[in-house]
């Protein structure tokens, strides 16, 4: 029986590229296995956008490099952003050893592989500017893949691909494209499938999910999205990301207050909170109008939770304005920040800037940050102590059942009956600053259980808007 093994890094758009990738494979009787060594098939699905993640990426690949030699070679196929959605003719002349290169999310090179026959790359390009006009981009219906199907809880949907905004520390809109927004009736028969395979939570997806549908004349916004995915008969969660401020309307906060499925956590980057880094950041706002955004954002969804991103170390940052940025944090007291220190990406403008804060003094101001959010993630959560919250269950994790509250806090409990997929109210019994611990609202007492901290790098964010 054939297989295939999809190792898959950065955001959560990569992790719903993998899937469909995946379903693909099955349908041409591909079985999926989590062993690179004995697959038939073995794709790498990249991110680019720190040094960090591209530097593993090409450990990964020379760790396969030696499988080409085996007698019966597995295909391998390098995908997402390293690759881009220009001919990959660098990377061929490379990694040689690379069978086929996959744009992001587009399965299509490898499955034409598959089938002997040839990708035209540059045709590919015309292809995505035909599809852009045409407001098509993949059909509606996703079949999981066969290890998820019936266990999935979350999943992801992308709703708008690629990026217009072009800020200057990113390389995302010269590796993912421009903007080009799904129909919404492919959508929600997407997320219509996913809740037939069990799904119960979607997090739409999108470089600027706020821009959705701004790239078609007259055509329909996230609010109009949101309202119809909530309409999707068995959803219990809808979630967005990510945002950005100059796009947060008033109407969209309001269909997020009035819409029951939706959840009031909202994430979107400030990046800096500086005037001047942000001038050359190229983002479009000020830290002021950003504290507007938040006080709009409080005022209008009642107990929200709200997620930044924050970049130190940016090209002449100095101490006086990476303390603004501090003292921003430490005034707004957001819910959550990831943190993540500059290095320069090819093709952006800030890569042409010399990188000018050492990275030792980066690593620090990246601690500062940890250290200010730790303290701050700590003071909110534990008001949740003593509070019963409802919790979709995701998954068994160390003997425990773990899931999240609505605004995406992260609870464990002891329960003997299967709680998968369920909305569990949940009486919290101990707070920490990444993580709560509780026990079902029905038993009679607390379940006795050692803390469990779950640190910030569990799980990726989807690349800031």
């Amino acid at each position: 029986m054939k297989k295939y093994h999809i190792w898959t890094i950065g955001c959560q758009m990569n992790v719903a590229d993998s899937q469909r990738l995946g379903s693909e494979l099955e349908k041409r009787g591909f079985t999926w296995t989590d062993r690179a060594e004995e697959a038939d098939v073995i794709v790498l699905n990249t991110c680019v956008v720190r040094q960090q993640a591209e530097e593993k990426i090409y450990g990964r690949l020379g760790a396969l490099k030696p499988l080409k030699a085996r007698p019966n070679p597995p295909v391998i196929g390098l995908m997402g952003c390293l690759v881009g959605v220009r001919n990959p003719a660098p990377l061929r002349k490379a990694f040689p050893f690379v069978d086929v290169f996959l744009p992001p999310s587009e399965p299509g090179p490898l499955l034409a592989y598959l089938d002997g026959r040839e990708w035209d790359y540059d045709a590919y390009e015309q292809e995505i500017k035909a599809r852009r006009r045409q407001n098509a981009i993949q059909d509606g219906e996703l079949i999981l893949p066969a290890h998820e199907r019936g266990r999935l809880v979350t999943a992801h949907v992308p709703v708008i691909y690629g990026c217009n905004h072009v800020c200057t520390f990113c390389i995302i809109p010269y590796r993912r494209g421009r903007e080009r927004s799904r129909r919404l009736g492919e959508i929600v028969a997407e997320v219509r499938s996913l809740v037939d395979q069990g799904v119960k939570e979607v997090t739409l997806l999108g470089q600027i999910v706020d821009r959705y549908g701004y790239d078609v004349p007259d055509g329909p916004r996230l609010p109009d999205l949101l309202r119809a995915v909530h309409e999707v008969e068995g959803l219990e969660r809808i979630r967005f990301l990510t945002s950005h401020p100059n796009y947060m309307t008033d109407e969209l906060l309001r269909t997020v207050a009035e819409l029951p499925k939706v959840m009031e956590h909202i994430e979107v980057p400030v990046q800096a909170g500086n005037d001047e880094v942000l001038r050359r950041m190229r983002r479009g706002y000020t830290a002021d109008d950003y504290r507007r955004l938040v006080e709009r954002i409080r005022k209008t969804i009642p107990n929200v939770s709200i997620v930044t991103d924050i970049i130190v170390g940016f090209p002449g940052e100095t101490e006086a304005q990476f303390m603004d940025t501090y003292n921003l944090l430490a005034e707004l007291k957001l819910d959550k920040a990831h943190v993540a220190c500059f290095s320069p990406r090819p093709h952006t403008a800030a890569a042409r800037w010399e990188d000018d804060v050492p990275w030792p003094e980066k690593e620090r101001r990246r601690r500062m940050i940890d250290e200010l959010q730790r303290e701050i993630m700590g003071q909110i959560n534990s008001r949740y102590l003593d509070q019963t919250v409802e919790v979709l269950v995701e998954d068994f994790h160390k003997g425990k059942w773990r899931g999240r509250t609505r605004t995406n806090k992260l609870v464990f409990f002891e329960d003997p009956r299967d709680r998968r997929g369920q909305l569990v109210p949940v009486r919290i019994t101990w707070t920490g600053p990444y993580s709560m611990q509780g026990v079902p609202a029905d038993l009679p007492a607390p379940v006795p259980a050692e803390q469990i901290t779950v640190q910030p790098g569990e799980t990726l964010p989807v690349v800031a808007g």
